[in-house]
């Protein structure tokens, strides 16, 4: 684990964050929760190569979103195991504390619906639209 990686997570185990992103002296942080910072960052062509990624819960569709930003390194104390995998075959290195087979959604009634949405996809750049209408889909509930 590198000193970036080491720096995020610090930012990460702080408690005010969801998510961070380091790379030397540059820190990215957000307090939202779900996939939205990783959808606005990649909306607003955030340069995030090489960066180093701690995220409260990473589900396959984050994993995506991580993919598509380009970081080396992505941590979660929790992240499902098609995250892990999606991430590793793509060369980003996934580190966790807690590999579950499936994220929780957070009434904790079923799985996570943004992760469900993702589960058939293989590629990162065919997820972007079915993310982005599971979270409008979801708002509209």
């Amino acid at each position: 684990m590198d000193s970036n990686l080491t720096k995020a997570i610090e930012q990460l185990n702080n408690g005010i964050y969801t998510c961070t992103l380091c790379k030397g002296d540059i820190i990215y942080t957000s307090t939202e929760r779900g996939v939205k910072p990783l959808l606005d960052w990649l909306d607003n062509n955030i340069n995030l190569k090489d960066f180093s990624a701690a995220d409260k819960v990473v589900g396959k569709a984050a994993a995506f979103l991580y993919v598509l930003l380009e970081v080396k390194d992505v941590y979660a104390p929790v992240m499902s195991e098609s995250a892990f995998y999606t991430l590793a075959r793509n060369g980003v290195q996934p580190y966790c504390d807690k590999l579950v087979k499936r994220i929780i959604n957070r009434t904790s009634t079923g799985f996570c619906p943004v992760e469900e949405a993702v589960m058939a996809i293989t590629e990162p750049k065919e997820a972007i639209n079915i993310i982005k209408n599971s979270l409008i889909n979801m708002h509209n509930i």
